[in-house]
């Protein structure tokens, strides 16, 4: 199990109130369709347990994990809400799923059929539901195929359909063709229901919508919306806050990373601090350094990206390369001392430095920039 640096100044703060807000936001937009929280990937670096209760606590109607072991995880801390494994997954693990009231995902008639052999053998009657490929192509059962799948789910006593959905690919996407392909998939999803319901098929959660899907496809909300990086303060995209700023709603960031300085260091005009020695200074400055790396998932690209930190209220650049488990932090003339507060992602005062203008400066997206925090930065839950 990985170690969490509790005896190093450096961590993260959850709040757990912004998640609450967040989910109430997001909920006050989708009316009856229910919430389901997207906890996977540790929370998207938030802490699964953590982001977990705070949803539930603040409303969400159920959540949804990639892998069993998240499941199972956290039913472990006493999680009782529905869960929903989003991928379909290896035969050899679905009774530890089931076992644990793990609700699966079906995206292939082998699936459909591995499901139904563990459910027979492990009795009583297990939630699925089953997944529909509009065009992501990633997984789920293709439309002309669905017949088939359900079929063979509908035969077996020990079975419950309870849900059917699909999942976007540029749903946040702004441009004339990605809007256009959108609302393709949701045409196709549409014919793939009421094929169903002509054939008396009537399951009680029908998906389509992710953060995206939600805020900009009200069409696409149907009975339950996966809501995942909207639950933690993000946008996918800009031109989503429309819904929101039309009914002067903001979502707050659930997370700020803090450390200390642990040392500081007097260096002349012209030497190259850290490895590669790849910038000179221009001036004598102060270098502080920071107990934080791209091992903590502070990434490397962000020193030549010009990425700044805050130290009281002011915002510095990298004095030279992201190392392993440590940042330099070139501060001028300022007077900086060991001990002093920095705010890598966050608000210091009037200044905030997001997990967007990190995936701007990484060249990457906010998704990887959250789920990359790494697990030896000890999650602490605050207000």
């Amino acid at each position: 199990m990985p170690v969490e640096g509790v005896r190093r100044p450096a961590w993260a703060e959850i709040s757990s109130s912004a998640i609450a807000h967040n989910v109430r936001v997001i909920k006050s937009l989708l009316g009856g369709t229910l919430f389901c929280a997207v906890v996977k990937a540790n929370g998207y670096g938030h802490g699964a347990q953590l982001a977990a209760k705070a949803a539930l606590d603040g409303g969400a109607d159920s959540l949804a994990v990639a892998i069993v072991d998240e499941g199972i995880e956290l039913r472990g801390s006493g999680v009782s809400a529905p869960i929903l494994l989003l991928a379909e997954i290896p035969p050899d693990t679905i009774a530890d799923a089931l076992s644990h009231s793990l609700t699966l995902t079906i995206g292939s008639l082998e699936g459909a059929r591995a499901a139904v052999a563990s459910a027979e053998r492990l009795g009583g009657l297990h939630r699925v539901h089953l997944k529909i490929d509009t065009g992501m192509h990633r997984m789920g059962v293709a439309p002309e195929l669905v017949d088939e799948v359900v079929d063979v789910l509908l035969a077996a006593s020990n079975i419950d359909l309870e849900g059917v959905y699909t999942h976007f690919s540029v749903a946040d996407g702004s441009s004339s063709t990605d809007r256009e392909f959108t609302r393709s998939q949701i045409a196709r999803f549409d014919a793939v229901v009421r094929s169903l319901e002509a054939r008396d098929v009537r399951v009680r959660l029908v998906h389509a919508a992710n953060s995206a899907g939600a805020l900009g496809y009200p069409s696409a909300r149907l009975s339950m919306a996966r809501i995942g990086l909207a639950l933690y303060g993000y946008l996918p995209e800009q031109w989503l806050a429309s819904p929101l700023q039309e009914h002067a709603m903001t979502l707050r960031s659930a997370l700020t990373l803090r450390a200390r300085v642990v040392a500081v260091r007097r260096v002349e005009a012209g030497e190259r601090p850290s490895y590669g020695r790849r910038r000179a200074l221009e001036r004598p400055a102060t270098i502080a350094t920071v107990p934080f790396g791209y091992a903590d998932g502070y990434p490397r690209r962000l020193f030549g990206a010009g990425a700044e930190v805050l130290i009281n209220q002011r915002r510095y650049p990298l004095a030279g390369s992201v190392t392993m488990d440590q940042l330099l932090v070139d501060v001028g003339d300022d007077e900086v001392h060991p001990g002093d507060e920095v705010v890598l992602l966050g608000r210091q005062g009037e200044q905030e430095i997001t997990a967007d203008d990190w995936a701007r400066w990484a060249e990457t997206i906010t998704w990887e920039i959250l789920c990359g925090i790494g697990a030896r930065v000890p999650r602490v839950l605050v207000d």
